[in-house]
Formats: C-alpha cells, structure tokens, sequence
C-alpha cells in the first residue's frame, strides 16, 4: 500500500484498502469556518443529534468575512459562536486566530498520520505535517461531528519526485504553479499529490504548506509530504500526542510518476481563468496592475512577509497601483512587526490588515471592480474570485508580486534586485 491507504486503513479499522473502494473512516479531527460552520450545524440540527461525538476533536476557525464585514456576517459568526458554547467546542477567532490553514497547524491541530476532515476545499494544506487532510461539504462535515466518521472512496496515489535546489526567488508557489500548469486543473483528479525525493529537504515548511495548499487545483484529494527534520523540528513543542506516519510498501502501486527538477524552475504567474494557465514571469512582464494582494492561506507565512518585506524595502508602491498585505495569524503578524516587516510595507505605501481570508474570495478588504486587474499570491483565479466576474485575477508568488507593487505592472524582481 501507499502511505495514504495505509493511513486509511488504520482509520477504517482494515487491515488494507485499495483504490475505489468505499470505507468509512474516523477523524482525528473535524475543522469548520464562519461559512461552512454555520451550514453544518443547519444539517447537524436537521439530523436530530443532540450532541457532537468529542468536542476535543472539532475546532471552529472564524476567517473568512471576520471582522465582521456586515450584519448578516456578524450573525453568522453569533450563529457558531452559541452552538460552539453548547457542544464544548473551541473556537479560534480574532485576537488569538487568523486563516485557518496557517492558524491550525500553528497551534499543533494536525499531526502526521491523522485524519482531518474539514469544512474547506483547502483543508489539505496540512498534508505538508503528513497528516491525510480533505476537503469535505458541510453535510459531511455535520455528520462527522455527530458521528466521528465519514464515508470516503480510497483514492490513487500520484507520486511527484522532487530533485534539484531551487533557485533565488522560487517558492513554494512557483513549483505548485509549474506543476499545475503540466498536469491542468484535472491531471490529478481525486487523487494523492504524494511528494517525494531530495529536492523536498530543500523546501521549507512553508513552502511545503504552499504546495499542498493548492494540490486541489489539480483537482486533488489531498497531498502528502514526508516527515523529515524539517517538519519534526515544526511539530517539536507544538504536538504533543503520539503520531505514526507510516512509509509506503516497497510494490505499493502508483497512478502516475512525475519528476521536477527545483533547480530549473523559473519565477510563474498564473494569467486568468485558471491556476493552470501557468508561465515564466517574462512572459507575464508589463500587465498593468491596480492591486496587488500579498496574503492567504496560500502565501500568508512567514517567509512570505519575509520575502516581499526584502524586496519593499526602501522602495514605494506605485501610485497607481494599491497593494494589500495580510499575515495569516496573528502570531505571523506579531512576528513580522517584531521583526520590522510591517513598518517596510506601511512605508512603502501598503496597507496591512488584520489577519483574515478577506481580498482572496472577494470577502471584504479588497474586493475588485469591473476591469480592474489584480495580482494576488492566493489559489485561484477563477472570473469572480475576488469581486467583479469582469475583473483580472494574476497569481504568483510574494517575490514577483512585491516588485510589481512597485513597477505597478508584473516584473520580476531581479529587475529591481541585481
């Protein structure tokens, strides 16, 4: 077996499991936001259940229209907020939270070989701690937390050889971006991104966090990276609990191989409507910008901040182009003023919100208009994403979107850094 049925197996209470077959299988934990929350306990309610099956297994994360952007946003949040008070639940919010997917494995919530299940197409982000995280609807998810299981069919796995150093620049970002724009939007539909090789060691968490993130937009089950060094030292003090992350079978069967080299990957941005429509910034170089958005759950860490602080300082944001920055927890926020990254993008001429989803689907806090274009370090690009079904939606990574904040149109930044 591969790591993900093994992982699956164990979970389903089997022996072995093979891909296609139908198990159902426990969570170590169960995830939901301010939206999806409130439309699982909708469900939760209409099931009869009269309690969750352990509160110490279910978090709520309030990000996606917090703080609140409108009445019917702040009554949402109430909504989880009282039924979070009756169950036991912890609710992690403003003050102490941010965007799930950074805030959850900060806070130690994901642990290699776990089962998450949670109320977002992203919630496999965690995949980069070897945990075998997947996006589910809120029916789903309102099941799972009366009942501690979920129905699932054993997906392919489709196994990514990552070799080589990564050059000045690339990121996470630019190798998910490559990849996407080899395998499309469906290279690996339902399947397990499992990532493998030397070049992995040469990633940070951070940018492993990144990849995993946007293993869905290939149309992935999740993804799943080894647990290295790396990934131990992440886990050190923040996991407590004992884990398993079990090695794939030397016969276990793959449903694809793909081989990148790190070392010749270039800087990407993905031009509308799709992640997929993935290429080498030059090819991307003079589209005029009127935003910028530096933030997400996608490139929202800390070595994101880091990077577009390095390139920003000292310089200014063009002054025909706004450019919005927004950590992914208030504990990256805290860390990035510590370090003075916040004071280089207020000098700049950026504005720094607080930790939350916002700009990145069209929430609050930098919503487009008809005809604008926006270069954004989030997932996707699809028409309407981020406001206007008019508008132009360009992603990369923080390097190229902090130098063409500064140009006011797509660049590279080794034309602002020699």
């Amino acid at each position: 077996m591969t790591r993900a049925e093994k992982i699956l197996a164990s979970h389903a209470g089997r022996e072995e499991v093979a891909p296609g077959e139908l198990v159902s299988v426990r969570a170590d934990l169960v995830m939901a936001n301010d939206i999806t929350a409130a439309l699982a306990i909708s469900v939760f309610e209409k099931l009869g259940a009269e309690k969750v099956f352990d509160p110490r297994k279910i978090v709520f994360v309030l990000d996606h229209f917090l703080p609140a952007k409108d009445i019917r946003a702040a009554e949402q949040a109430k909504l989880v907020r009282e039924f979070a008070g009756r169950m036991g639940i912890k609710v992690v919010e403003l003050g102490e939270g941010g965007i799930e997917h950074v805030v959850l494995p900060e806070e130690g919530f994901a642990a290699p070989g776990e089962v998450v299940m949670g109320g977002d197409s992203h919630t496999c982000t965690y995949g980069a701690l070897g945990a075998f995280a997947v996006g589910m609807g809120s029916t789903d998810i309102a099941c799972a937390m009366a009942t501690g299981e979920v129905w699932m069919r054993v997906p392919e796995t489709l196994r990514i050889e990552l070799r080589g150093r990564p050059g000045r620049w690339i990121t996470g970002k630019d190798v998910i971006l490559h990849i996407l724009g080899r395998i499309g939007v469906e290279g690996a539909n339902y399947m397990v991104m499992e990532f493998e090789g030397e070049g992995v060691g040469c990633l940070s968490l951070d940018s492993r966090f990144t990849i995993a993130n946007m293993a869905v937009e290939a149309g992935a089950k999740t993804a799943l990276f080894p647990v290295d060094e790396k990934a131990e030292r992440f886990l050190r003090g923040r996991v407590t609990r004992s884990w398993n992350f079990p090695p794939p079978d030397p016969d276990a069967r793959y449903a694809g191989f793909l081989e990148v080299d790190l070392s010749e990957l270039e800087l990407m941005v993905a031009l509308p409507p799709l992640p997929s429509n993935a290429v080498p910034v030059g090819k991307a170089r003079g589209i005029k910008l009127d935003q910028v958005f530096i933030g997400s759950c996608t490139n929202g860490r800390l070595e994101d901040l880091e990077i577009a602080a390095g390139i920003l300082r000292g310089r200014k944001v063009h002054p025909k182009t706004r450019c919005i920055v927004i950590p992914g927890s208030q504990k990256v926020f805290r860390e990035a003023l510590r370090r003075g990254y916040i004071e280089i993008f207020i000098e700049a001429g950026a504005v720094v919100g607080p930790p939350t989803c916002g700009p990145c689907l069209g929430g609050h806090m930098g919503v487009l208009a008809e005809g604008e274009r926006c270069l954004a370090t989030t997932n996707r690009n699809f028409p309407g994403r981020m406001g206007s079904p008019k508008a132009e939606i360009y992603l990369s990574g923080p390097a190229v979107a902090a130098a063409s904040a500064v140009a006011g149109e797509i660049i590279s930044p080794e034309e602002l850094i020699r």
